[in-house]
């Protein structure tokens, strides 16, 4: 088995990432360190992942910090747009999906069909939508999850505190109002950078038979 070279490969592969994420989160620690921002939370192993609030360009940095700090890669779902020069770069590094807009449902499907074979898988979306303060959230964070059965975790970035964290995992009921009321009580104290821009989280779906 020692000269089997499928074995070999696969050992090297295993190191390299080892020391990929060592070197990683050793890099997150010390900026997030530097930066007087701390981190709070049980580290997921695969989930809808919910970012809120979006109030800032620095939320995607500050959240890539928390994960190799936590030693786990996060699929962030960003519009194509943000990936020509040199960001383009530093959002496919950092394992930012390119979204095509005109034609989303097969980008989601190629990183869903990722989701059944990969042990650990953190599909991230920005449910606001923006960094502006809004009425309603995107709901494809909820139907993704509920398509799927994969459970939602919720992340969050509070500026006043400094705190960026892992909040809870857990599934969907489909009862889009009771859900969204156990969303709405984890991101009640929780502010953003920018707190002016934080928005209440709300479906269109809770006020559809209003």
């Amino acid at each position: 088995m020692d000269g089997d070279p499928r074995h070999t490969e696969a050992t090297r592969y295993v190191r390299a990432m080892g020391r990929r994420f060592l070197i990683r989160r050793t890099f997150a620690r010390v900026v997030l360190r530097a930066a007087r921002w701390k981190t709070t939370g049980t580290v997921p192993r695969k989930g809808i992942l919910v970012g809120a609030p979006h109030t800032s360009n620095w939320d995607w940095v500050i959240t890539m910090l928390l994960a190799w700090d936590s030693s786990v890669q996060i699929r962030l779902l960003v519009k194509q747009e943000f990936f020509k020069g040199p960001v383009g770069w530093f959002m496919r590094a950092t394992g930012a999906v390119a979204l095509d807009r005109a034609n989303p449902g097969a980008t989601i499907k190629a990183l869903l069909a990722d989701a059944e074979t990969d042990e650990a898988f953190l599909l991230g979306i920005a449910a606001e939508g923006t960094r502006s303060k809004t009425d309603y959230w995107k709901s494809g964070f909820y139907r993704i999850s509920q398509q799927t059965g994969i459970p939602v975790t919720l992340a969050y970035v509070d500026g006043p505190s400094r705190t960026v964290g892992w909040g809870p995992t857990f599934s969907l009921t489909g009862d889009v109002t009771a859900d969204m009321d156990r969303i709405r009580e984890f991101y009640a104290d929780k502010r953003g950078i920018r707190p002016e821009f934080a928005s209440v989280p709300r479906l269109r779906e809770e006020d559809a038979g209003d």
